[in-house]
């Protein structure tokens, strides 16, 4: 029986869990979603900023609306699980049509962040909790229970005092669960104090960004996190790769 896609968000929304979380080694294109599934892992996320620079734009939202659906579209016909997008901050589009985009895309689930795209700036909880509630209600209306992830930006931003930022985070990922959301991402939140007493405080499924100065994922595991995404790391590896191999073509070497 095929999947719908009632069923395919259902299922990623059950892979949320504390204490033993979903894994996203996020994804650019068909192929590298393909080899996400081919290594066991039960759905594919994209990158954002991945997508972009393989279509040939910054991050930011720089790459247009049209391409960046095309690209997800491309990706959810690649794979038979559920795909969720890193879609920045919606690209200026009414959480209607933003739905219907994801859903068109075949996808069933999204990262929504509280940055203004190419300023970097956060924008204001309010602004931030109507955008959210925006998409559940359009979500609901389709019938399709996506899975919202609610990027909270706090760490990432430069300004503020920082010994405060750790509660602005946490008001703000409650805010964002109140309007809707299931999932929260305080991405640069690395800290293992501070990472336990965000997620006790907000009680919900909390995602963390997987690199060299955050836990390992068995730790965010025990620390009780429920969801741990790669970002562009993978993307920037496959590269790196790649200029080493042109670097060997290039000295007339052959290839291992």
């Amino acid at each position: 029986m095929t999947s719908t896609p009632a069923d395919h968000a259902i299922a990623l929304r059950t892979l949320h869990r504390p204490g033993d979380p979903l894994v996203l080694p996020n994804a650019w294109d068909a192929g590298s979603a393909r080899a996400v599934v081919a290594a066991g892992f039960a759905a594919v996320a994209t990158g954002s900023a991945a997508v972009a620079e393989s279509l040939g734009y910054a991050d930011g939202e720089d790459t247009p609306v049209e391409e960046m659906f095309a690209a997800v579209a491309r990706i959810s016909r690649a794979v038979d699980v559920p795909v969720t997008a890193d879609l920045e901050r919606g690209y200026r589009l009414p959480p209607a049509e933003l739905v219907r985009r994801l859903l068109d895309a075949g996808a069933v689930g999204l990262n929504l962040e509280d940055s203004a795209p190419g300023v970097g700036t956060l924008v204001s909880p309010q602004a931030q909790v109507e955008l959210l509630a925006g998409v559940r209600a359009a979500a609901d209306a389709a019938g399709v229970p996506i899975v919202v992830n609610a990027r909270v930006d706090v760490f990432l931003r430069a300004g503020g005092d920082p010994a405060g930022r750790l509660d602005a985070a946490i008001e703000r990922a409650r805010a964002y669960l109140a309007a809707g959301a299931d999932c929260v991402y305080p991405i640069m939140l690395a800290d293992p104090a501070e990472l336990r007493t965000f997620v006790a405080a907000v009680d919900a499924p909390v995602n963390v960004l997987a690199h060299p100065a955050a836990p390992t994922p068995p730790e965010l595991a025990a620390l009780g996190v429920a969801r741990v995404s790669y970002g562009p790391g993978l993307y920037a590896a496959t590269q790196a790769h790649t200029a080493r191999l042109l670097a060997t073509v290039a000295a007339g070497r052959q290839l291992a």
